[in-house]
């Protein structure tokens, strides 16, 4: 089944993200990182973020834990916003600490790495694999349906009975 029919409640989310549930809904409710498969409407209902969404929340999470400012995480997210998250695999966010950049090629990593300062990067695509292989063992839901997709975790056999019964 294609990605963009799969949405991952928040629970799922942060558990492929590696965050906690109230980091999730701080960040749904600043802004930051909003669903866009389905976003809450009152109590009660549940937020559904796409694949995209979770490797964006990991993105994040990396960036916080190199001590990049939120401040400076809410602009590299904007950037990537307005660019339509195109593209995202094959991107490098590279970051000194108070300003992330984006290379899409080793000579725009090269030329940042000449300035002679402290950089860090995160190869996107090495995040999206990790979410890939962390989702495909966690349950989804199917857009259209709301049926519950099971992940290939052999210890959830409660899990697939459960589905199969259905």
């Amino acid at each position: 089944m294609a990605s963009e029919q799969i949405g991952y409640r928040g629970p799922t989310a942060c558990a492929a993200a590696g965050i906690t549930y109230r980091q999730l809904d701080y960040w749904a409710r600043t802004g930051l990182v909003e669903p866009s498969v389905r976003p809450a409407h009152g109590s009660g209902t549940q937020r559904l973020y796409s694949f995209r969404d979770v490797v964006v929340l990991k993105i994040v999470k990396r960036f916080l834990d190199t001590g990049v400012s939120l401040q400076n995480i809410r602009t590299a997210v904007q950037h990537l916003r307005e660019r339509g998250f195109q593209d995202l695999e094959r991107m490098t966010l590279m970051s000194d600490g108070a300003t992330v950049h984006e290379c899409t090629s080793p000579d725009e990593v090269h030329a940042l790495l000449q300035g002679g300062q402290g950089i860090f990067g995160i190869a996107v695509g090495v995040v999206w694999r990790d979410v890939e292989s962390a989702l495909s063992q966690l349950h989804g839901e199917r857009v259209d349906t709301g049926e519950t997709l099971v992940g290939h975790n052999p210890a959830d056999e409660l899990a697939r009975r459960r589905n199969r019964a259905v």
